[in-house]
């Protein structure tokens, strides 16, 4: 018997993932569970797992990691607001992503480079010579 969409007390990890977008496809949400990158109480968990609303889950995708709870659940992929609906992302860890990309923006304007500085690079460091002088 094949389960209806309507159907979502039982839902796998790596299908609610990508239902609230946070991975474009299955298979990646899939790969990312599998490769350490989503955690549940602390510890890995494995792509069959089936949240309960409630449920805190710390996903690392790219330079950010966030800290979500689980507010519904869902097998089918939607908008974007809908998928927004279906979690809830804590307070500190909006917090600590904001800094974490302040401080890569910051580092970003250091300079800091593997050899030769490209054009825009070049021209930053005309622009700091400049206003010493």
């Amino acid at each position: 018997m094949a389960q209806k969409p309507e159907d979502d007390d039982k839902v796998r990890l790596d299908k609610w993932l990508w239902a609230a977008r946070f991975y474009k496809t299955r298979a990646l949400a899939k790969a990312a569970i599998e490769s350490g990158k989503v955690h549940c109480r602390g510890e890995r968990c494995k792509p069959g797992k089936e949240p309960q609303v409630g449920d805190e889950f710390v996903l690392r995708t790219g330079f950010d990691e966030r800290t979500v709870v689980v507010r519904a659940l869902s097998v089918v992929r939607r908008g974007a607001p809908e998928a927004q609906a279906l979690y809830e992302e804590t307070a500190e860890s909006v917090k600590r992503r904001e800094q974490a990309a302040e401080l890569r923006k910051a580092g970003a304007l250091g300079m800091t480079s593997d050899g030769r500085p490209n054009k825009k690079q070049r021209r930053q460091i005309h622009q700091l010579q400049g206003s010493f002088d």
